[in-house]
Formats: C-alpha cells, sequence, structure tokens
C-alpha cells in the first residue's frame, strides 16, 4: 500500500507497536510538537525583549531554555516519523493546536518575563507528566522514555525560573 493509500495518512513502518497504539500516541506527541514550538516562541520572546537590572543573566538563560526547547521539539518530531506520522509544527499549525496562553507583547521587565514564562512552563510541565502516564498506559515505552526526559529538563528550567522570583523577592524584601 502507497502513503497516499493509507487512510490514516501513516508511512509505512516495521515497528511492532500496533496501529491503534501508534494512533493514540501520535497525537499525544503532535500536540506535545505544537506546544513546544510555542513555549520555544515565548522563551525566544523573552530573551529578544528582556530589559534591566539581570539581563545579561536572564538573556543567557533564556537563549539557553530555547536551545533546550529546539531539541525537545526535535525529539518529539523524530518520534512522530518512527511511529510512521507526520511531523506538523508550522507557524500555522502551532497558532491553531497550542493549548498555552499567549505571551504578552508589552513585557520588558526581567522580572515581568520570568513571570510569564513559569505561567507557561508549569502547565506545559503538566501536560507532559500526563503524557508520560497515557504512553505508559498504552505500554509505548519509547514515547514514555522521550517525555520523560522532556520533563525532567522542563522541571528543572521552572525551578530555575521560580528560584530567580523567590530570590528576587527575597531581595526587594530585605532592608538595604
Amino acid at each position: 500500500m502507497s502513503h497516499s493509500d493509507d487512510p490514516h495518512g501513516l508511512s509505512p513502518v516495521r515497528i511492532d507497536i500496533p496501529l491503534e497504539i501508534r494512533l493514540y500516541v501520535m497525537q499525544l506527541l503532535l500536540q506535545t510538537l505544537v506546544c513546544t514550538i510555542d513555549l520555544r516562541s515565548h522563551v525566544q520572546q523573552a530573551c529578544w525583549n528582556v530589559k534591566g537590572h539581570d539581563f545579561v543573566p536572564l538573556h543567557a538563560l533564556f537563549a539557553t531554555m530555547a536551545t533546550e526547547l529546539d531539541a525537545y521539539t526535535d525529539m518529539v518530531a523524530e518520534r512522530l516519523v518512527v511511529l510512521g506520522g507526520v511531523a506538523r509544527g508550522t507557524v500555522r499549525t502551532v497558532a491553531m493546536h497550542s493549548t498555552l496562553p499567549e505571551y504578552p507583547d508589552v513585557l520588558m521587565d526581567g522580572a515581568a518575563h520570568v513571570r510569564a514564562l513559569v505561567e507557561r512552563f508549569a502547565p506545559y510541565a503538566a501536560m507532559l507528566r500526563d503524557d508520560i502516564v497515557h504512553a505508559a498506559e498504552v505500554e509505548e515505552a519509547g514515547s514514555a522514555a522521550i517525555y520523560t526526559d522532556i520533563s525532567r529538563g522542563i522541571d528543572k528550567r521552572l525551578w530555575f525560573l521560580e528560584a530567580y522570583l523567590h530570590h528576587r523577592r527575597a531581595r526587594t524584601a530585605s532592608p538595604r
């Protein structure tokens, strides 16, 4: 059967994961792909526009986070293709399907950017943990492992962002 004859639009693969499981996991992966691309664009928006006292360390942190999100995007997209699917990650697709809130376009202060990113990283991290469970429930260990790897990295970055906010609050609360 040619690719165009497949009613699911899948590429032929010899992977021994049942079709129903592959289709289910591919839907999870597609949603993760668009949200990861969207989150990366939010981090890049913060990187480009951050101003203020903490510009240098925040700009460097945001650039590192964007690079990490690029790697996560590739991991998810490649898993989709391995399963026989198509990685759909155009800007239009992302805009239509991402579940993340829109990034504010008027932020400049470093703390405001960090708060905006926390508000996006936290639900993204929760989504990843849900997807670990969903992939494990259908015994698709490869995708569950990818979700676990990404989850660890996202949790670490969320911790960094929250630590910055905690440090900033402590710094502004202490008398000088």
